[in-house]
């Protein structure tokens, strides 16, 4: 009687281990491959707080039931004070080893597999022990509420933060290579990117007047290298739409010569600085727009953002055939970068936590804010165990940083002292 006590200990301790331990998309993809057990395993978590009083109630039921036999069994060859100690001791060893230990270990080792196998059998339970369950499940139910706890025993989705720690993990076990974790840590955050972090800035904008003719547009977009360019009148705060040089078609100079940027201008979207880049990539898509103008609280062109610069977010940098690396290692510790890099880009390439605030976000930012007032060429400025020095200062605007990653002090002083200790004798 008390071996079948203890198999059913076993049974219920690894019931919790597995069913438990199961993610919805994992029961789902059972279900859909129409294994066996599957749809009771669904059944059972479709209410995880049902689940874990019935698996609660039924262990209960059978360690308290097992307690007390052994206490009458061994108290018939002792006296009472003994029987409880010995029965006591006995039981809490057993339980421990083959109703815990070697159950939920077994659980933990085949999840998906004991889930199936269990679902059933807990269903039974779960009918034959209905009164007694529903009663506690109500009363656990009240219990949680009045001590502030949430009706949910389980979350019902995965946060981005169990995803990020999922893909680190990927790459820590070979799952994942680090370009595919760069790609899918990119992917996460285009969701909550705002257009101020994705836009070209206004100040590397190439763009062209509504007065201006076709042949100069098309100057203007083969000088800059690009085939769309944003139309403005009178200032680049009143952009107005895009010239688009592939919508000339085939036609030959003197179909266009007498026709100014204005003719064939078309229009495009003002979206604010702060608008959700994910939202806006849907309406681009939807209104077939290849180019978007970024503008700030004021109404003032703040920048625009392009089709690539959507998917430069998602994939990395894309880069021409004359295009240098926009972050360039010169050893371990130092990289070469332009100004526009984000922060967060440089950190993962040094491994270092420079800070991101609200009022930057790219190295040459970080380093004006470090320095308060314009920035000359050659400067250096210190953050923590990071130099910043201004490689290339082009007026006022940073176009190159140099990052260096300073040696650990400690480490410096240890390979200073045995040379110190020797110049000593």
């Amino acid at each position: 009687m008390i071996l079948l006590l203890l198999v059913g200990s076993g049974f219920f301790s690894s019931s919790e281990i597995a069913l438990f331990s199961l993610p919805a998309h994992q029961v789902d993809a059972m279900v859909e491959r129409g294994l066996r057990g599957a749809q009771a395993v669904k059944s059972l978590k479709e209410d995880p707080h049902r689940l874990l009083v019935t698996i609660l109630v039924g262990n209960n039921m059978v360690n308290i039931t097992m307690s007390s036999i052994s206490t009458t069994i061994v108290g018939l060859y002792f006296d009472a004070g003994a029987a409880v100690i010995i029965s006591s001791l006995g039981i809490t060893s057993m339980v421990l080893i083959f109703g815990e230990s070697a159950p939920k270990s077994y659980a933990v080792e085949h999840t998906e597999l004991h889930a199936r196998r269990v679902a059933r059998g807990l269903k039974v339970v779960e009918k034959v022990l209905w009164p007694l369950i529903t009663v506690f499940y109500y009363l656990t139910g009240i219990v949680n509420r009045l001590t502030g706890g949430s009706p949910s025993i389980e979350s019902t989705y995965i946060s981005r933060d169990e995803i990020r720690n999922m893909i680190q993990t990927g790459e820590r076990e070979g799952v994942l290579d680090e370009e595919e974790r760069q790609r899918l840590q990119r992917a996460l955050r285009f969701t909550d990117a705002s257009a101020k972090e994705v836009m070209t800035p206004r100040l590397d904008v190439a763009a062209v007047s509504t007065e201006a003719t076709v042949e100069e547009a098309i100057s203007e977009c083969i000088q800059s290298g690009h085939a769309r360019l944003p139309a403005y009148e009178g200032s680049l705060d009143n952009v107005v739409g895009v010239f688009d040089i592939r919508e000339l078609g085939d036609a030959d100079a003197e179909a266009f010569a007498d026709l100014t940027v204005a003719d064939v201008v078309t229009p495009t979207l003002h979206v604010p600085e702060s608008k959700n880049v994910d939202d806006l990539l849907s309406e681009m898509r939807e209104d077939r727009l290849h180019m978007v103008v970024v503008i700030d609280e004021f109404g003032a062109t703040e920048g625009i953002i392009t089709m690539e610069d959507m998917t430069e977010e998602i994939v990395g940098e894309i880069l021409a055939g004359d295009e240098d690396d926009p972050i360039e290692f010169v050893d371990d510790d130092t990289v070469s970068v332009n100004g526009s890099v984000n922060i967060e880009a440089v950190n993962e390439a040094l491994d270092i936590v420079l800070p991101e605030g609200e009022e930057f976000e790219t190295i040459a930012g970080f380093m004006f804010n470090l320095a308060g007032r314009l920035v000359e060429q050659d400067e250096a400025f210190d953050y923590e165990n990071v130099t910043l020095r201004a490689e290339q200062v082009d007026n006022t605007r940073i176009q190159k940083v140099r990052v260096t990653v300073g040696r650990d002090t400690d480490e410096s002083a240890e390979s200073e002292s045995p040379s110190d200790e020797d110049d000593a004798e």
